[in-house]
């Protein structure tokens, strides 16, 4: 039987997700990274409370403006503690130079909960525009992200999910899973998983393929073979019909190891 991380089964949009216990604010006017220099320093946030709109939208700012600059150290001091123990700047500046190069942004729309607010941006890279929404705590450090996937392939997208938890890049990973799991389930918990699959399997080494073995119009399982150097095992990945992972399978009892030949 696989070792489950799996929440209860729900179909639920990113939209939906993200108003959930929510009090959505104003609509923000689209603005660009220009339109910052004009702002001028916002209060600090009572203890425990939520960042104000001017306060999330300055920090998302100060976010996006350190990956727009490669400034990788300012891009790790922006996480928060529970993140900043499973990664590194190194880590981080390693993974800003595999990212395609982010032209320009603009800020959409804030939302603010009890004691956290989501900014949603747009970003526009050399690899194409992508929507982002970014959960700050009341420190204006990022907590969890999320990034709109839903027009990829379903297959590529559990790949790259896999392909992160692979590379030790946790934070990443936990990026492609949906609202719902990522409350559920935090980056740390990613990691003690993978580690612990390897106790059995030994150390990664590559994937192999990956196949769409069952799709509804709510939801999608892809195998993704992974190999180790003990041997190889499949992990199962659910994905929702925004492409966003609801459930990964890993094996409990992996396929003993094949004979030499």
């Amino acid at each position: 039987m696989p070792r489950r991380l799996r929440p209860a089964r729900t179909s639920l949009s990113l939209a939906a997700a993200l108003l959930i216990g929510a009090t959505v604010q104003p609509l923000v006017p689209a603005l660009s990274g220009a339109a910052h220099a004009q702002a001028g320093p916002s209060t600090a946030p009572a203890a425990g409370s939520a960042l104000t709109v001017d306060q999330a939208r300055a920090a998302a700012e100060r976010i996006i403006q350190a990956v727009q600059r490669g400034d990788a150290n300012a891009r790790y001091a922006q996480f928060s503690d529970e993140l900043k123990a499973i990664t590194s700047p190194s880590m981080v500046q390693a993974t800003m130079r595999s990212q395609p190069k982010l032209l320009s942004y603009q800020l959409l729309s804030v939302r603010s909960g009890i004691d956290s607010s989501t900014v949603e941006a747009e970003l526009t890279t050399s690899a194409g525009v992508r929507v982002v929404f970014i959960v700050l705590n009341n420190k204006g450090q990022i907590s969890r992200y999320y990034i709109d996937r839903a027009d990829d392939s379903t297959s590529k997208v559990a790949e790259q999910f896999v392909r992160a938890m692979s590379t030790g890049n946790f934070i990443t990973a936990h990026s492609f899973l949906s609202p719902q799991f990522q409350r559920e389930i935090s980056p740390q918990a990613l990691q003690a998983k993978w580690l612990n699959l390897q106790r059995f399997t030994g150390l990664f080494q590559q994937l192999g393929r990956v196949v769409e073995a069952e799709s509804t119009p709510d939801s999608h399982l892809v195998l993704v073979n992974v190999q180790f150097n003990r041997l190889s095992d499949n992990l199962f990945v659910i994905l929702d019909a925004n492409n966003q992972v609801t459930g990964v399978d890993f094996p409990a009892e992996p396929a003993a190891p094949r004979t030499a030949r």
